[in-house]
């Protein structure tokens, strides 16, 4: 069953991050600019964490995953 994108709270005001969605799994990230991201399980796992929070999300990314994404959506 897929998942809807929902939007992110962006408590900050000033994330890079416009929606997500996730399952056990995975966790899928829109930016603004529209790519995708998915870093280990670990760090899926925080992504998730920092989404139901609404903060913090786009930090981790820049900061930890970086490039390391399951594909680029165009």
């Amino acid at each position: 069953m897929a998942i809807r994108m929902k939007r992110y709270k962006n408590l900050s005001g000033d994330s890079g991050v416009h929606a997500h969605e996730f399952d056990d799994g995975s966790i899928t990230v829109e930016f603004q600019e529209g790519t995708d991201a998915s870093a280990g399980r670990e760090n899926v796992r925080t992504l998730q964490q920092l989404a139901q929070r609404g903060a913090g999300r786009a930090t981790f990314i820049n900061r930890v995953v970086r490039e390391r994404y399951a594909k680029r959506l165009h």
